[in-house]
């Protein structure tokens, strides 16, 4: 027997909290909505917070093509290049001022990435709300097995609304979903499935080990994403 891979950790990649991650995508998108009118201000906005050169020089350029726009505003109906050139301006505002939000909304909301304790610390509160809802879904498949069915409890390969923090079936999910769970080994996975086949199924992690013959240290990293409907 050949054994178990190492397996990598589940650490979540993104390292701003969903509240933060929302502003910075409103934040991003305000030059769009606002027909390029907020441009200038929410990266000058940007700059101070952040005091960055780079969003120094945005939103300097941004207020100078704000400024344009302003002196061609009175003029606009009675001079056609002055409208060609308000409107360019205009264009530049909204969907180019966008753009490039969109490109620096991680610097300005996210300045440390994952790497800097912001994104440590939102890894943390990810890690803790995963487990929380995988409790949640465990104890709902405790009282309610057959709701837990319909809610697709652990069964990512399944389409479904129900977020159960990551779960895995043992009992019902194929052998590309029990790969899912660390430790196992597409040879695990499979093995699992035939002695599944014969007993009819698990009731803990310790059972699936003993009876799959699974390498002990691999039994409490099981119990934590495992779950087992009957």
């Amino acid at each position: 027997m050949t054994s178990p891979a190492p397996y990598e950790p589940r650490v979540p990649s993104d390292s701003m909290s969903p509240g933060r991650a929302a502003l910075s995508v409103i934040w991003a998108v305000s030059p769009f909505l606002t027909l390029g009118w907020a441009t200038p201000f929410a990266f000058a906005g940007a700059a101070i917070w952040r005091r960055s050169g780079h969003l120094v020089v945005a939103a300097a350029f941004y207020l100078g093509v704000f400024a344009l726009q302003m002196m061609l505003l009175p003029v606009i109906d009675t001079d056609a290049g002055a409208e060609r050139l308000y409107g360019a301006c205009l264009l530049t505002q909204a969907v180019v001022g966008c753009f490039h939000a969109f490109l620096v909304r991680r610097r300005v909301f996210d300045p440390e990435g994952t790497g800097g304790l912001a994104g440590n610390e939102a890894a943390i509160e990810m890690v803790r709300r995963q487990r929380l809802l995988r409790a949640k879904a465990r104890e709902l498949a405790a009282k309610d097995p057959a709701m837990a069915k319909e809610l697709r409890i652990g069964r990512p390969d399944l389409p479904r609304r129900y977020d159960d923090g990551g779960l895995i079936d043992v009992n019902h999910a194929p052998a590309t979903v029990l790969t899912m769970l660390p430790g196992v080994t597409e040879e695990l996975a499979h093995r699992i499935i035939k002695v599944r086949q014969e007993t009819g199924g698990f009731v803990s992690a310790e059972e699936l080990s003993t009876l799959a013959q699974l390498p002990p240290a691999l039994t409490s990293d099981i119990a934590e994403y495992a779950v087992f409907l009957p």
